[in-house]
């Protein structure tokens, strides 16, 4: 099939440390991060957790089966680019683990299910954006400028194990919420936070990733709770 999306790079790192902890300003103090990643150029094998090569530093918000993998769509930083005047603003930049063609926030859905080389994988839940990049680019509202724009990417489970590498074809297996786009999921969590009903029928998502869910089930019973934290934290 022509245009078939495709793993256009693989990238893999373990956390680093970075800054100075006797820095003045806090964006230049000490922070340790998992999104500085490195792409390769062989097969490796991607297991339930992740990559084989690959780590976070902040477990309880990052990781783990229903974040086995971030993809990220690779048109996405032409525009960031241009829009923020840099050009160290490249794939990987984000902390993926797919730099992905053909594939992006409209035409992905939570469930999907592709075949990616030897493994199966499936789409769990948008990516909600944290300090980390505006610490790493030292641009203060990168996250809340990344929430937005809808240029989040999203994160696969790993339904089957096995080796990938990059140029990999990615092929749709199964769509069984194609109403749920991550584009939708976005915007129901962003941009709609008052339609209950909206919220309501997104938590009722059989494969919507559990972290999901519990938002949205604390919304409907009305305790929203405040997402500076999640997008500024220690930067300011």
């Amino acid at each position: 099939m022509e245009n078939q999306p495709y793993i256009n790079q693989l990238f893999i790192g373990k956390p680093k440390t970075m800054g100075d902890p006797n820095a003045k300003k806090l964006m230049d103090k000490e922070w340790t991060s998992g999104i500085f990643k490195e792409p390769i150029h062989y097969p490796v094998m991607l297991g339930k957790e992740g990559l084989t090569g690959d780590g976070q530093a902040d477990l309880k918000n990052h990781g783990g089966p229903e974040k086995a993998v971030l993809a990220y769509a690779a048109i996405h930083y032409e525009k960031w680019q241009s829009e923020l005047n840099n050009d160290q603003i490249v794939a990987g930049a984000m902390g993926e683990n797919f730099s992905i063609v053909g594939l992006d926030e409209f035409n992905v859905c939570i469930g999907d299910i592709y075949e990616v080389g030897e493994a199966l994988v499936q789409v769990s839940q948008p990516r909600q954006p944290c300090w980390k990049p505006a610490r790493r680019f030292k641009i203060l509202d990168f996250a809340l400028r990344i929430q937005k724009s809808g240029r989040t990417g999203w994160y696969f489970r790993v339904i089957k194990e096995g080796i990938v590498k990059e140029q990999d074809k990615i092929k749709l297996i199964e769509r069984p919420y194609p109403e749920w786009t991550i584009a939708s999921c976005n915007e129901v969590m962003h941009e709609k936070r008052d339609d209950k009903e909206a919220a309501a029928k997104l938590a009722a998502c059989i494969h919507l990733a559990a972290n999901w869910k519990e938002t949205l089930a604390k919304r409907l019973k009305g305790e929203s709770k405040s997402i500076e934290s999640r997008v500024y934290g220690p930067n300011i």
